[in-house]
């Protein structure tokens, strides 16, 4: 019998392992979470078994996820696409459904192991009717497609499949109901999700913004943490006793506090509970699978992985056509949102639990709900290509978007590409006309895009990181480039094109901090400007100006930092709340380390110490209540206090030789 602490630590450890492989090989998180899951279930090595300790940390995972959806709930961004959430998105589910069920009743004339019948039907149309949240607005946002027609699209369809969730959790475990109770069963749940809904938004509103004001005003952000957490769970306690399901609740409870001005503070908090218990909940979802009964049956689970992708992909496709996209838009959206989702699993869990689905089914479905998740990646990588095949008007209309964008830079000599028509391109640009230079900006948001040129800006359609949209651009004939996006993977790749292209050619980079300083000036960027580093210069020489300092001495002071490449300023002393230890990134950090008598530095000059083997310096050094310019040849001494700079590791490996 393995104990609730033990249960917990394989998990974990599990967990942990699955997502370092599946990270290692560029797969989302989730799939990593669904194969340890299979891997340590009963039906495989048997580490854990499916019990209620388990099931008990899957719900809280599910809850927490809810209260997610409910933070992202926000009327004005409905009222903004709500031909697209409540046109597009509500087709969609409802058609799935629809078609599924009447593919069970057909089914019901063939000679089949299991029959189906239209409750079941129903709650797996509900399943098969989501897509993947996670994965595709995870694919989207690096492929800075979020704000394309197909993406708005997408985001949209995301949406409301995320919203009809919320009445398929009452409407499921309702169907397991014998067919005289059904219809009172249904209203009856209609009718308490109807009060405690209209509970908990009427009075949850003006309580919910009283309460958490309250809370801040005690400054603690312990207090804050738990207050949080009681609300979340409270209102998931509320709705189970409602007889409605907990995850209910929990999004009530985000849904109410997405009103209030803690929304994002909420998010951050809540963020580490809701990924590892949510990982932990696919875990579950993975130990349901039996790999054995999958592979006697492998043709079926093909049949059952191929006909819901085909399936989804055409009416989504027809339907986005239908409400008026093109043909490469409607099957980029098609195929980006063909594969199964997280809710799917949550609504199969939810049908298995109320025994509306043949266990035997169950495995084939959640197989080939785990195949099409992992396909997922591949099939959005090669979308463009895909569309450009059988789009027979794609290829014409992104010629025609090319020919429009060459022959409006055409007559454009010495111009500025602006690649990013933002806030921060904007600026640039009002800057740029104010002193009769001429520019041209590609931006990848239409709606952006049709209200400038609407006003006779400069700007087309277009993806920089492509080389046709750059040649387009006139890229030859332009006297620079300027990146106004912080994306340095998106900026690498548009400095190699422009390497190809025109490699004279200066490059100005918009950056978040120092961080990505050197990665940006090896791939060729002329000027990298740090976001972080360009503000506290901008702050220090108001200040610097207010206390009475000569306005050319000021201005002398940032230059000289811009020209050292912020050297001077590179490396902060991190605390607490500082992500200083985040691997995925190389900060650049100040540490002091106090010499004592045994210190193996003491009695050495810094020279010899070769701390640059280690890609550290020494900053400064303070010597009692004197601070010295550190050289090479300075002497270091007992007592003495030595800044050290470079990232984490370098860091430590320095302080290792100074104390050795």
């Amino acid at each position: 019998m393995t104990s609730g602490l033990e249960l917990t630590l394989l998990l974990l450890g599990s967990a942990v392992l699955g997502v370092v492989a599946f990270r290692m090989l560029h797969l989302p998180p989730m799939l990593g979470y669904l194969a340890v899951g299979v891997l340590i279930g009963p039906n495989a090595l048997a580490l854990a078994d499916n019990g209620p300790t388990t099931h008990g940390l899957a719900e809280f995972g599910v809850v927490f996820l809810m209260f997610s959806i409910g933070l992202e709930f926000s009327l004005a961004q409905l009222r903004a696409m709500r031909r697209i959430v409540f046109g597009l998105g509500l087709a969609q589910v409802s058609l799935t459904i629809v078609v599924t069920v009447l593919g069970a009743l057909a089914l019901q004339y063939l000679p089949l192991p299991v029959r189906i019948g239209w409750q079941a039907a129903l709650a797996l149309g509900g399943a098969l009717a989501m897509s993947s949240t996670a994965i595709v607005s995870k694919l989207l946002t690096e492929r800075l497609e979020l704000e394309s027609q197909h993406g708005r699209r997408i985001i949209g369809i995301l949406l409301f499949q995320d919203l009809a969730v919320v009445p398929l959790l009452i409407l499921i475990p309702s169907l397991a109901r014998p067919a005289e109770e059904l219809a009172m069963t249904l209203g009856w749940a209609a009718v308490k999700a109807a009060a405690v809904l209209a509970l908990l938004l009427f009075f949850g509103q003006k309580l919910m913004r009283s309460w958490f004001t309250i809370v801040v005003k005690r400054r603690s952000q312990e207090l804050f943490m738990l207050n949080l957490l009681l609300v979340t769970l409270g209102a998931a306690w509320i709705t189970e006793h409602a007889g409605l399901s907990m995850a209910l609740g929990a999004f009530v409870a985000g849904m109410l506090i997405s009103e209030t001005p803690y929304k994002h503070q909420v998010e951050e908090d809540i963020k580490p509970f809701r990924d590892v218990l949510l990982g932990l909940f696919f875990i579950t979802i993975g130990m349901l699978l039996d790999l054995r009964l999958v592979l006697q049956n492998w043709y079926v689970v093909l049949l059952l992985l191929v006909l819901p992708v085909l399936l989804k992909f055409g009416l989504i496709a027809a339907l986005a056509k239908a409400f008026g996209s093109s043909d490469g838009v409607a099957m980029r959206t098609g195929l980006a949102l063909a594969q199964a989702g997280e809710f799917g699993f949550v609504l199969l869990n939810l049908a298995s639990g109320s025994k509306l689905i043949d266990p035997f089914l169950i495995q084939l479905v959640l197989a080939s709900m785990v195949l099409s998740m992992l396909a997922a990646p591949f099939i959005i990588a090669n979308m463009d290509k895909i569309a450009m095949k059988v789009a027979s008007n794609e290829w014409m209309l992104q010629s025609l978007q090319l020919t429009q964008l060459a022959s409006r830079t055409m007559a454009a000599q010495k111009h500025v590409i602006i690649a990013g028509f933002g806030r921060s391109g904007q600026s640039l640009a009002t800057l740029l006309s104010e002193e009769k230079l001429p520019w041209y900006a590609l931006d990848l948001d239409p709606e952006r895009v049709q209200e400038a040129r609407t006003a006779g800006v400069n700007v087309s359609y277009g993806d920089c990181t492509r080389r046709e949209s750059l040649i387009a651009a006139g890229i030859n004939r332009a006297s620079a480039l300027v990146i106004t996006f912080a994306d340095t993977r998106l900026a690498v790749k548009v400095l190699h094109l422009v390497h190809e292209l025109a490699p004279t050619l200066p490059v100005i980079v918009r950056a978040h901090d120092d961080t990505e300083l050197e990665v940006l000036k090896k791939a060729g960027a002329t000027e990298v400007v740090p976001e972080a580093l360009e503000s506290s210069l901008m702050l220090a020489s108001h200040a610097l100006v207010v206390m009475g300092v000569p306005l050319r001495r000021v201005v002398h002071r940032v230059q000289a930092a811009r020209d050292e490449r912020y050297a001077s300023l590179r490396g902060f002393f991190h605390g607490a709340g500082d992500v200083s230890d985040d691997p995925e990134h190389s900060w650049v950090r100040l540490h002091s380390v106090t010499l004592k008598e045994d210190a193996g530095a003491v009695g050495r000059c810094i020279a010899e110490l070769q701390l640059d083997e280690v890609g550290a310096e020494v900053t400064a050094v303070r010597r009692g209540q004197e601070r010295i310019e550190p050289g090479r040849d300075t002497e270091l001494r007992a007592g003495d206090v030595v800044v050290l700079r470079g990232t984490g590791s370098a860091v430590t490996r320095a302080e290792g030789r100074l104390l050795r």
